[in-house]
């Protein structure tokens, strides 16, 4: 297959040693994007380096080379980041790429006119004593404090070359793939959560001996349940590229694909609720069992935590990968069940107010305790922490602290607090709903505003 008449672009059959793709990864020096995700990549380049592979490496400034740069790169609108050339320089120089070049000379022209120490004569290691205990370098091209003046070009100093002189962006496809998963996901989320909580938590009550079994209390939690989940399924449709083809999902699997298993699982979900509105229309005693019971609430879970393992297969983006994720998408599906059964107090189910009241306090309390441990404490990688500051003080922090926290947690608490009277309760689940959408927006679009190409 040609793909690039000059060479520029080889692409083949990685398997087979014959290609020549085969024959290039293996007799030339080659790098991926991220390899440390363990994502088997399919593009390699050849003597790559960070500052060419890596967004964050180079400026993004107001033109390419052959255009204006787009005014809503990675700032949808909003003004642009000042490039940090030192945090750049430090990240390159922390990584394992080789920084070496053998035709540069002992003493290289700085930006300002002075000189900078190149590396040492002869030496291409990235781990050698030349490396060692190097001095950072200030914006101005000179040197800060470090444990010797005459210390070898520091592998800190070569990365700030690359970066200042030979880096530079020609051309931004961030603003083409910023949000993958738009509206439709959030949303998503969101009604999946409803829909899971709203017959998870009577089920449990049920189990528990917390409320007596009722045919007609499961039967109206079903029902609601029932309605989300079909909410569910049309946003699921719409995000597909090929709405027409959805159920593909289900009769050409990839059971790799948490999307998949997903798919599967809803559709187990959605069949039992059918199954318990059918009996509780005919009065069938049986939806109550135990056995039900249990079978139901084993579903409702599953439907409550399998899109963490969906985001988590999305490897690229790093916020995605809290071990707490499943943990915290069943405490959203509690504080979700939890207002919906608030509200169907307002219609006459009185029953659910009081628990509705204490597992709702619970839910958001330990949602809260989530929401510290997965953005405001610090991340392992960079792009994790990027992710989480623009959701706490960027972009995202208006509808993360106003919607998210303070509607979504504050108030529902604090009129749970006052007053433990049906209407209060459903004023507070109706702001804990408001915040846990407002929250889900931050936490599924953030992270994709960070570029990976």
């Amino acid at each position: 297959m040609t793909v690039c008449p000059e060479d520029a672009i080889i692409a083949g059959d990685m398997e087979n040693p014959e290609t020549e793709i085969s024959g290039t990864i293996s007799g030339q020096e080659v790098q991926a994007r991220k390899p440390e995700k363990g994502t088997e990549p399919n593009l390699f380049y050849v003597e790559g380096d960070e500052s060419s592979i890596t967004p964050e490496s180079t400026d993004r400034g107001e033109h390419y080379m052959w255009s204006d740069a787009p005014n809503q790169v990675e700032t949808r609108g909003a003004a642009r980041e000042d490039f940090d050339l030192e945090r750049a320089a430090q990240s390159l120089a922390e990584s394992d790429v080789s920084l070496s070049n053998s035709d540069r000379s002992m003493i290289e022209p700085k930006a300002d006119g002075g000189e900078r120490p190149g590396r040492k004569e002869g030496c291409g290691c990235d781990s050698c004593d030349c490396d060692e205990g190097s001095d950072r370098v200030a914006s101005d091209g000179g040197a800060r404090s470090g444990t010797s003046a005459d210390v070898g070009s520091s592998r800190t100093e070569r990365a700030y070359e690359l970066l200042q002189t030979e880096a530079k962006r020609v051309y931004d496809v961030a603003e083409n793939h910023r949000t993958s998963w738009g509206w439709e996901v959030y949303s998503y989320t969101w009604t999946k959560s409803i829909s899971a909580g709203v017959f998870l938590l009577p089920v449990l009550l049920m189990l528990t001996g917390l409320i007596e079994p009722s045919l007609d209390l499961i039967g109206a939690s079903a029902t609601v349940s029932a309605a989300f989940l079909g909410l569910t399924g049309v946003l699921l449709i719409l995000d597909l590229d090929r709405p027409g083809r959805f159920h593909w999902v289900l009769l050409r699997p990839n059971w790799k694909s948490w999307l998949v298993r997903g798919a599967y699982i809803i559709t187990a979900y959605g069949g039992y609720l059918g199954l318990v509105v059918v009996g509780w229309l005919l009065g069938v005693d049986a939806v109550v069992h135990p056995t039900s019971l249990v079978a139901g609430g084993a579903l409702a879970a599953a439907t409550a935590v399998y899109t963490a393992f969906l985001f988590s297969q999305s490897k690229g983006r790093d916020l995605w990968q809290s071990p707490a994720m499943p943990l915290h998408m069943f405490v959203q599906a509690v504080v979700a069940g939890a207002a919906a059964t608030a509200l169907m107090g307002l219609i006459g189910i009185g029953t659910f107010v009081g628990p509705s009241r204490l597992l709702l306090a619970a839910g958001l309390v330990v949602h809260l305790a989530l929401i510290g441990s997965e953005i405001l404490t610090p991340h392992q990688t960079e792009d994790a922490e990027e992710a989480a500051a623009r959701i706490v003080r960027g972009e995202f922090s208006t509808a993360f602290w106003i919607g998210g926290i303070a509607l979504g947690i504050a108030v529902p608490l604090i009129l749970i607090a006052i007053s433990g009277t049906g209407p209060v309760v459903a004023a507070a689940g109706i702001a804990a709903l408001a915040g846990l959408f407002a929250f889900e927006y931050c936490w599924i679009t953030a992270p994709q505003t960070i570029s990976l190409a």
